[in-house]
């Protein structure tokens, strides 16, 4: 199936680490132009390379923290000077410490989960929202979790990743008439495949097993029906779908999960 992403401008937030580099790498397969936008100058420029080698048909690097103000406006400015518009925005970017609800009082660990992972979403969103109404199209994706629905020591980030499906629907709602779709997709436990799938600052980047250590990544195989663990790959193919306005043209406002049915919303 033609998913028409060939030549598409596509901003990637959070590009360079484990599931924002996989769905790089899948619209780099794909021939489409990528923005990646992330924090980690060097694993970035890393990334933009393999994309390159995949096939992009351009693939750019913008270094910027989305916390800061203005940087969605710089983001979204960036691949509209570049190509004149924007197709696809995935809001991928986010951070986590995983920790029991009740042990995690620290209000700045608060702060920084949701300026990461929701008020960077909100911002980009914002931006992507003037030229794709404009253009009386576009596809905004945003990458929520399993925990979302509720996890156990994932209280604080799953509460985030639930406001993205709200904001997600919203802007379905408020958009569609503009020809702006807005789904999510909410993957399971995604490690990282290698050594190059992450940089210095991913959560990744220390020690694994402090944020899921092998007996915990054995119960959650355990716990999910087809009893496997989800990859990039798997949630880049679910970004390519559901952002695609030929094969997905009527889906809007949707929550697809990607976790071998670790969760059913």
């Amino acid at each position: 199936m033609d998913l028409s992403h060939d030549g598409a401008r596509v901003i990637v937030t959070g590009g360079a680490s484990n599931i924002g580099r996989g769905i790089v790498h899948g619209f780099a397969r794909e021939g489409a132009r990528i923005l990646i936008c992330d924090s980690d100058a060097e694993q970035g420029a890393r990334v933009r390379d393999e994309a390159a080698q995949l096939g992009a048909q351009q693939a750019e690097l913008l270094t910027l923290d989305l916390t800061t103000e203005g940087s969605g406006a710089r983001a979204v400015g960036t691949a509209v000077q570049a190509w004149g518009g924007l197709d696809v925005l995935v809001n991928n970017a986010g951070w986590n410490v995983p920790g029991f609800l009740a042990e995690q009082t620290d209000r700045a660990m608060w702060q920084r989960t949701v300026e990461v992972n929701l008020f960077a979403a909100i911002d980009c969103t914002q931006e992507a929202l003037g030229p794709m109404c404009e253009a009386g199209r576009g596809s905004i994706v945003f990458i929520s979790s399993d925990a979302a629905f509720g996890a156990i020591r994932q209280g604080i980030y799953g509460t985030t990743k639930a406001g993205l499906i709200s904001l997600a629907r919203t802007t379905a709602r408020e958009h569609g008439r503009h020809g702006v779709r807005s789904n999510v997709v909410c993957p399971g436990l995604v490690l990282p495949e290698d050594e190059n799938a992450v940089g210095e600052q991913s959560l990744w980047a220390a020690d694994r097993d402090a944020i899921f250590n092998e007996d915990q990544i054995e119960y959650v195989r355990k716990q999910t029906p087809l009893r496997r663990l989800t990859s990039p790959r798997d949630i880049a193919d679910a970004v390519l779908w559901i952002s695609s306005e030929t094969a997905a043209r009527q889906v809007t406002g949707q929550v697809v999960a990607v976790g071998g049915g670790s969760t059913m919303p």
